[in-house]
């Protein structure tokens, strides 16, 4: 990704608004919350803020902290079968929708989140 896909979408500002507003939900959420072993979501928000701003071409601050961001393996812990997937979804639409980007902007984006949440489904085991 190129830096202009980063500012287009709002940079940082946008980032954090997302991540903070996906948080939001699933602060509330009963099958998501239990997945996050800190009570303070705080870090689990900064974490995704900073990778969805390298993945689209903002500071790589997520790979200097990090290493490679292995989404698979971060997540493997954690059963996600399309009940979780499902609720992970329904929370970032609506973090997404209260972003108000373009038409275009929005569908670039959603695609992604949906192609990486279907990419997440470790178990179909309830």
């Amino acid at each position: 990704m190129d830096s202009s896909r980063y500012q287009q979408f709002g940079g940082e500002e946008t980032f954090a608004k997302l991540a903070k507003l996906f948080y939001q939900g699933v602060a509330q959420d009963p099958l998501l919350k239990p997945m996050y072993p800190e009570e303070d979501l705080a870090p689990a928000e900064r974490r995704l803020k900073l990778f969805l701003e390298q993945y689209w071409g903002g500071p790589d601050t997520y790979q200097q902290e990090r290493g490679h961001p292995r989404l698979r393996m971060r997540h493997y812990e954690f059963k996600i079968n399309p009940a979780a997937r499902d609720a992970w979804l329904g929370h970032m639409r609506a973090a997404v929708d209260q972003l108000e980007l373009s038409p275009l902007d929005d569908a670039e984006l959603w695609d992604y989140l949906e192609r990486a949440a279907h990419a997440m489904l470790n178990t179909f085991e309830e």
